[in-house]
């Protein structure tokens, strides 16, 4: 789940909202927190580049909240030119150095020198391995994990599974992609769904203004500006 700093009051299960459904407690009352929380937090995700893009954005926010890079997600987008890994891949010193002078993203050498190498990584993946989602996804079998867990202190900060994604991606030459950024990354794009169980997000519950939906091949969480057809190497 986002990491996010809390105080000893903070409410442990699902909270109720005053538009009367109960979530998990993390997002509070931010608006743009609980919009993220109902719209993509645990959504599975599909998309090679989507995944990516999520992959290097949970580097980043490494010592950090997730709100924090959620209000950033627009200014990293521009700054790294739609995660385009292959754009990324070629990033050089003076790239990098120009990076580290935009105010609008987390201004960290390491974790920017990072999602370079990440980026050529993943091309390595796209153009001679399963393709990123397929790698991914297979280590849960392609389906979600649903889990029912009722407090935020029965969620794992890390699992076997995220242990052995965290090692086959770094074997692979990712970085900042340790058991815990992994099991954060697995519950944002729903490899593993730990909504509370009594959150209305949960898939116990089905109301019909939620929106939570598979994206399969093809669909992408990605702004439409952001998902050039030729940004990555197609797989035969």
């Amino acid at each position: 789940m986002p990491a996010m700093p809390a105080p000893p009051t903070r409410p442990k299960s699902a909270t109720l909202h005053p538009d009367g459904l109960r979530r998990c407690p993390w997002p509070g009352q931010d608006p743009l927190y609980v919009a993220y929380h109902d719209d993509e937090w645990g959504v599975p995700e599909r998309d090679d580049r989507a995944l990516f893009e999520k992959l290097i954005l949970d580097g980043f926010q490494a010592g950090l909240s997730w709100i924090t890079i959620l209000r950033k997600r627009d200014n990293f987008r521009r700054a790294f030119e739609g995660f385009d890994p292959m754009a990324v891949a070629r990033y050089d010193a003076r790239r990098v150095a120009a990076l580290m002078n935009d105010a609008g993203i987390v201004r960290n050498r390491a974790k920017i020198e990072g999602a370079v190498a990440s980026a050529r990584a993943y091309l390595a993946i796209m153009e001679t391995g399963p393709g990123f989602s397929k790698l991914l996804w297979d280590f849960v079998d392609g389906e979600p994990q649903i889990n029912r867990r009722r407090r935020i202190a029965d969620v794992p900060a890390a699992t076997p599974v995220s242990r052995a994604i965290s090692k086959e991606l770094g074997g692979r030459g990712f970085k900042f992609v340790g058991p815990t950024i992994v099991y954060a990354f697995m519950q944002a794009v729903g490899m593993v769904n730990d909504h509370l169980v009594t959150c209305h997000c949960h898939p116990d519950h089905n109301h019909p203004d939620r929106r939570r939906r598979d994206r399969r091949d093809g669909e992408s969480s990605l702004p439409e500006s952001s998902s050039p057809r030729s940004s990555s190497p197609r797989r035969s």
